[in-house]
């Protein structure tokens, strides 16, 4: 039978046990862990500047022949240690390799933040004899520790996001669980090892195995600090919409004008293809839409100094917009399936053949209210009806086309005319005038407006107004 795996990587960071996991795994006659073989300083181990013959300019030219060599010399699996600053080509590489086992070691990262910095201050980065050990005590700094966690947790989820796509799952074992030898030998089974020890080595020690208040001088303060640092994400936005593509064909250019403009759907853009056009003194016509990512980047290197813009607009006016375009009248083409599933099954009383005769403001208040509540629900990802690029987020449209531009103006609605003046004067320019764009009906959003239908819009809508600064829609 095959083996499942070649070789080994074993994802870790400095201070999390890696070296005595090394030491645990080299107890297996046909384990071999080689080091770090792609630290950026040396090869394998310090002071060391090769490894099977490949030195360090050679890695760099040809990084993954290490790997090549290490399997052609190595009988058994051989295996290396992996840290967030080594060669991203490797990580690449051995994340999408289904033939490499992945081993992730992880530790608590205010105990390797603490670790870290004794190491640093004693010099000591490995223990072999307790006679030997230098102690020390460090200072807790917030700052250097969130970078510390943020680094930790952006290499965690990397390498998550690498065997989740390529379908493939690693071995994850805990600091606390390297001194475990069944964990060891479950490891090294998982691996293809056919061997299995009977105690983990001696070779290596635990370096500060008091506790943090003796480790840290302002122990009482870093309790304070901490508390204050959110770990778990709890005040991140949640975000289940699907990632939007860019939308380049969706694009605008001026004439003649180096400009561009990002339109966001359902915000304004009919009056900015005005004004756009107006600029260059010609009709909308002449205006060049339906690009690839190919042409925009020619036109892009073709006008040095060109401007990119997109316009914004306040999340309960677009949603209202939305509502009064798409799904209050009756529609033929691809919204009329998820307007009857919003009047069958959400609750969203709008006119059933789009009849508008006998609609009252006070149905239409209350039918927007439940698109609201529809949309909150919509956008987490817990209705059958698609997320629409009409009411998706703008932060998700504008994240979608920053994978090809950034628009180097974002411009609130209410503040188009103001904005397009200084963009065209950046340009040496004369802006025309702006056309007021007619507000959708059958009712005014300021005719049905109320606290209620703020904080519905809030709740559907809470990354755009985070990501923004909107605040109410009646504060302007």
């Amino acid at each position: 039978m095959s083996k499942p795996f070649e070789y080994f990587v074993v994802f870790a960071e400095m201070r999390t046990g890696s070296n005595f996991l090394e030491a645990s795994l080299n107890e297996f006659p046909d384990l071999h862990c080689y080091g770090e073989a792609y630290n950026p300083h040396f090869v394998g181990h310090h002071n060391k500047d090769a490894l099977f013959g490949v030195d360090m300019a050679q890695r760099e030219i040809s990084p993954l022949s290490l790997i090549e060599r290490m399997k052609e010399n190595t009988d058994g699996f051989p295996g290396f240690r992996f840290f967030n600053d080594h060669d991203p080509r490797v990580m690449a590489h051995v994340l999408a390799d289904p033939k490499c086992a992945k081993i992730i070691l992880t530790r608590n990262p205010l105990d390797s933040y603490v670790s870290l910095k004794i190491a640093a201050q004693t010099g000591q980065w490995k223990l072999s004899d307790m006679k030997q050990r230098r102690s020390a005590t460090v200072e807790f700094d917030r700052e250097e520790f969130e970078q510390h966690l943020a680094a930790k947790k952006l290499f965690q989820l990397d390498i998550l996001k690498g065997m989740q796509v390529s379908g493939q799952t690693g071995f994850y074992v805990a600091y606390e669980d390297i001194g475990d030898v069944d964990v060891i030998n479950g490891m090294a089974r998982f691996i293809g090892s056919q061997e299995q020890i009977n105690s983990t080595p001696n070779s290596v020690k635990k370096q500060n195995p008091s506790g943090l208040e003796d480790k840290v001088t302002n122990y009482t303060q870093m309790v304070k600090d901490l508390a204050g640092i959110d770990h778990f994400s709890l005040s991140d936005t949640p975000n289940f919409e699907p990632r939007r593509g860019p939308g380049v064909p969706g694009f605008y250019l001026a004439a003649e004008a180096p400009i561009l403009f990002i339109p966001v759907a359902a915000a304004p853009k009919q009056s900015v293809l005005g004004w756009l056009a107006d600029i260059d003194g010609v009709t909308e016509e002449h205006l060049h839409t339906n690009l690839s990512q190919k042409s925009l980047r020619q036109w892009k290197r073709g006008n040095p100094g060109h401007r990119s813009f997109t316009v914004i607009r306040h999340p309960l006016e677009r949603a209202h917009r939305v509502f009064c375009e798409y799904i209050v009248p009756k529609r033929e083409d691809n919204f009329a399936d998820p307007r009857k599933v919003m009047r069958n099954k959400y609750g969203i009383s709008v006119p059933g053949q789009g009849d508008l005769e006998g609609y009252t403001k006070l149905e239409h208040r209350a039918a927007f209210a439940n698109f609201l509540e529809f949309l909150k629900g919509n956008l987490a990802g817990q209705t059958s009806v698609r997320i629409d690029a009409v009411w998706a987020t703008q932060s998700a449209l504008l994240q979608g086309a920053a994978g090809v531009v950034l628009p180097d103006v974002i411009l609130r609605e209410g503040e188009i005319s103001a904005g397009l003046v200084a963009l065209a004067q950046s340009l040496g320019l004369e802006a025309g005038a702006l056309e007021v764009e007619p507000e959708a009906g059958p009712f005014a959003l300021a005719d049905i407006y109320d606290k209620e239908l703020e904080k519905l819009s809030m709740a559907a809508y809470r990354k755009d107004y985070i990501n923004f600064g909107f605040g109410a829609w009646d504060e302007g």
